[in-house]
């Protein structure tokens, strides 16, 4: 389950950046549907990538700060995933709205 975590925060974070990507800029906006894909999808890839160049990136210093290396790892996760969610659904968006003409 500790395994497991970090990927479901990533993917939560992802659907709540591409969303919110989505609803300030009108024009990368996919509908419903293709908004949660692509920022579940960029959530996963974003927080892989900050765990890889940084453990858990910025979050791990707060979470020792904190006393807990659990809750850098939550916060790096949620911050990765958000962060990717929300570039993955801006530069897909772009893509398909450029293609429809």
């Amino acid at each position: 389950m500790e395994g497991l975590l970090p990927i479901i925060i990533q993917v939560i974070a992802g659907v709540m950046g591409g969303g919110g990507i989505a609803s300030v800029l009108k024009g990368v906006n996919m509908g419903a549907t293709g908004n949660l894909i692509a920022g579940a999808l960029g959530g996963l890839g974003g927080g892989s990538i900050l765990g890889m160049l940084g453990g858990a990136g910025a979050g791990a210093a707060v979470g020792d700060a904190a006393g807990g290396g659990m809750l850098g790892s939550i916060i790096g996760s949620a911050v990765g995933g958000g962060a990717g969610g929300a570039i993955l659904t801006a530069v897909a968006g772009m893509v398909m709205n450029k293609m429809k003409g």
